[in-house]
């Protein structure tokens, strides 16, 4: 049915589906509008089976490796021991109940402690130095007019990002170990050699310089699409405007990179505990534990190798509670800032 308005035209009635199935909002007594339930469950599954075909292998893959495997936390409160039975079920079954007992060991090693200011200390210092530059990468890259030139130099910075890390710390190591072509030009230049890579005070900017020799090309991508997505018609208003090159980065461009720039430093905040494994437990050795120990390297050595099944799963779970805590911290302030974060309000 429809109803008249105050132009003359026949308008819908809120009751009556529109041809796709959808039925207009209503306007509740104390004037809030809701909307009523619209396509059936059926009808969206016969319309949308192509897409949820193609999302079924991600959906398996997330399913069988990331949320399945989240119920073996509950090996971090029992004093587990997989020969008890003849199953990982049974293992789970029989296996001592403890408590936080795991914890309480976790929390009482110093050396635990150790791994975690280590962590903290690597986040904070390549959010500051490693972070924005992938961001600059972007801008750089966006202003190339030649589109030759410009997937000449993308493919130059996206190549390392495929090599793997004993392969990057090879690198590093020919050009600043002690046998490296640096210190064999210091040798023939008459002055001590330095060797970088078996130094444990600089070894955080080690460690950095690697990450952005590796992703820093990979990590631009998201910015570069992010940049293709402003309107270009807004940097030629503000042109005509008299507005210049820094004037548009300031007012056009950046704004417009702030979703993203907001959405990846949560997901970075999330991971504060998590700066990798590779990469430091090939390069432990050289410059010791008390500069390279990170929680990851830290579980490994004191959980897996002596077989502290529970205790390497408290520390995994720790390492989550923390991501999760700081994810949701994260997100409220982006809402007080007026952005999105990961997800809405």
């Amino acid at each position: 049915m429809t109803a008249g308005s105050g132009d003359g035209r026949l308008r819908p009635s809120p009751d009556q589906p529109t041809p796709d199935g959808d039925r207009r909002s209503r306007r509740t007594p104390d004037g809030r509008r809701t909307r009523r339930r619209t396509v059936p469950l059926r009808a969206r599954l016969r319309r949308d089976w192509p897409l949820l075909l193609m999302a079924a292998p991600a959906a398996l893959l997330l399913l069988v490796f990331h949320y399945l495997p989240t119920l073996g936390n509950v090996i971090a409160f029992q004093d587990y021991n997989p020969w008890v039975g003849d199953n990982a079920f049974e293992a789970f079954v029989y296996s001592e109940w403890i408590g936080f007992g795991n914890f309480e060991t976790l929390f009482r090693d110093p050396a635990f402690w150790d791994a975690v200011v280590n962590t903290l200390t690597i986040t904070a210092f390549q959010l500051v130095f490693f972070f924005p530059l992938p961001i600059l990468l972007a801008i750089l890259l966006h202003s190339i007019l030649s589109t030759r030139v410009r997937g000449f130099i993308q493919s130059v910075v996206y190549l390392p990002h495929f090599f793997s890390w004993v392969l990057v710390v090879t690198f590093f190591m020919q050009m600043l170990g002690g046998a490296g072509l640096l210190a064999q030009r210091m040798r023939d230049a008459g002055l001590d050699p330095l060797n970088v890579m078996g130094n444990p005070d600089t070894f955080i900017v080690l460690v950095t310089a690697e990450a952005v020799w590796k992703d820093i090309g990979w990590g631009a991508i998201i910015f570069l699409a992010a940049l293709s997505a402003i309107d270009q018609n807004l940097y030629e208003a503000a042109a005509a405007d008299g507005a210049g090159r820094w004037r548009r980065l300031w007012h056009i461009t950046l704004p417009g990179l702030r979703p993203v720039i907001v959405l990846l430093l949560i997901l970075r905040l999330g991971d504060a505990l998590t700066v990798g494994f590779e990469q430091f437990i090939l390069q432990r050795e050289a410059v010791g534990r008390q500069a390279a120990e990170v929680l990851d390297t830290y579980v490994y050595y004191q959980a897996i190798i002596p077989q502290q099944w529970g205790m390497g799963a408290a520390a995994g779970l720790f390492k989550g509670i923390i991501g999760l805590v700081l994810i949701i911290a994260a997100n409220k302030f982006a809402h007080r800032l007026g952005e999105q974060g990961v997800y809405s309000r």
